[in-house]
């Protein structure tokens, strides 16, 4: 009598389907940031030809213009206010967003969290292994080793909006979580790295509006979470003594608004809440500084770092010809896609995982390169490295123009043929669809 042979174990896989509420948050989250990223880059593109036109000198006058009150070390330049403030509400929803997807998104179940956060660390050290052996030779230039680690969300979403509207949504989920954690990773870094002059007291000092804002934010987040003016009178004027004092400690500001956002209350409630208890402070916060932040902080952040006075093509090439630039290049355009695909793939080998059957290893590439196009936190990382308007500061940025440039080109020429694809296959399910008589309104859940 022939035994049947035990069915084989059922092996698990990687960037499978997420919760459908999850599903839809992300799907609300990278609308946004495709506007948001419209808007950088265009915010941007001004900046460069009004940097290279005869009227060059008022670009620089405007950036460089100072106003603030100098007894709190705050007689900044309208640059670097938008550096240290308004790219605070920015790191401000990057908080909200980290501290929801590790307490309530998918993110908060290991076997789901695990492959894209491994992935954004192996997209952070290779490109910061490229840039160092690049510029090993100069201690100066190896300050900026940080600069390509970094995502740009809203500019990667936008692309990836254009060429790929047919992909699949765990494609975007994985792009999305990979930038997330990407920013945490780049806020530590600048935390530890990029502070100079630590002064004690004024951090110390920090702590106590910060204590008392997040006190104010668990005990009464129903009511701020009714009440959108109370935050504004009540929760900013705090939030802005936190950002002050951290600013004059010597830590980068934009730590502040990371810090702020992960003192916002997630759950909708302390005993835990329910679906009828309506949305948690942050996600709610998330809706009214979203547009904020994609609309206003993050646009003016890049019309005033972006602006590099480049000196027609010989001053291009003096520029892509420096270590700096040439560095960043590499990093951003082949470290980005060999740290994420590699870790990705030693992942799924080391744990017997496959990919899930509705995309292949060739959008999970696509989607890595798209994550070289470093922009916002890269900028920021260049100044706080090398100083605005130096000379290594103006070539990193050229650099980081141009690598991100290239990564959406061949992130759309990899992704394009294969949005193709997926749309002829969804087209062809329509077609078998109306073959077996079923109706458009169920057609859309298949």
């Amino acid at each position: 009598m022939t035994q049947t042979p035990p069915p084989s174990p059922t092996r698990s896989t990687i960037f499978g389907r997420g919760s459908y509420a999850e599903a839809l948050r992300i799907g609300e989250i990278l609308r946004k940031e495709t506007v948001g990223g419209a808007l950088l880059v265009a915010a941007a593109v001004i900046a460069l030809v009004w940097a290279n036109s005869p009227a060059s000198d008022s670009y620089f006058a405007l950036r460089d213009f100072k106003i603030g009150y100098e007894p709190w070390h705050l007689d900044l330049s309208l640059g670097a206010w938008a550096a240290d403030g308004l790219l605070a509400i920015f790191f401000f929803l990057v908080g909200l967003e980290l501290k929801r997807e590790f307490v309530a998104g998918d993110l908060r179940q290991l076997n789901k969290s695990i492959v894209p956060v491994a992935a954004a660390v192996g997209g952070v050290v290779v490109p910061a292994v490229i840039y160092a052996v690049v510029n090993l030779a100069s201690p100066e230039t190896l300050r900026g080793w940080a600069i390509p680690t970094a995502t740009d969300i809203a500019f990667a979403v936008a692309v990836l909006a254009i060429i790929g509207s047919h992909l699949p949504s765990a494609l975007r989920i994985f792009l999305l979580t990979l930038a997330v954690v990407d920013d945490l990773i780049a806020i530590s870094i600048i935390a530890f790295f990029y502070t100079s002059d630590l002064h004690i007291t004024p951090l110390l000092l920090a702590l106590i509006p910060l204590a008392i804002y997040a006190f104010l934010a668990q005990k009464y987040r129903h009511f701020f979470g009714r009440k959108a003016p109370a935050a504004w009178v009540i929760l900013l004027p705090l939030g802005v003594a936190t950002w002050a004092l951290v600013h004059a400690s010597g830590i980068h500001a934009t730590v502040a608004g990371v810090l702020l956002g992960f003192a916002i209350p997630v759950i909708r409630s302390q005993a835990g809440g329910g679906p009828e208890a309506g949305p948690g402070l942050a996600e709610i916060f998330e809706h009214r500084f979203r547009p904020i932040s994609a609309g206003i902080a993050v646009p003016i952040f890049a019309f005033f770092s972006a602006g590099v006075a480049v000196g027609g093509l010989e001053g291009l090439g003096s520029a892509l010809a420096d270590p700096v630039a040439l560095g960043i290049i590499m990093a951003l355009v082949l470290g980005k896609p060999i740290g994420i695909m590699g870790t990705t793939w030693l992942l799924t080998k080391a744990s017997r995982a496959e990919l899930d059957k509705s995309f292949k290893w060739i959008d999970v590439f696509g989607v890595a390169l798209l994550a070289g196009i470093g922009f916002t936190v890269s900028l920021l990382v260049a100044e706080l490295s090398f100083g605005q308007g130096s000379l290594h500061d103006d070539h990193a940025k050229v650099g980081i123009l141009a690598a991100s440039l290239l990564a959406a080109l061949l992130a759309t020429a990899v992704l394009r043929t294969r949005n193709r694809q997926y749309r002829e296959a969804e087209e062809a399910e329509k077609v078998d669809a109306d073959q077996d008589g079923i109706p458009d309104v169920y057609q859309d859940r298949l």
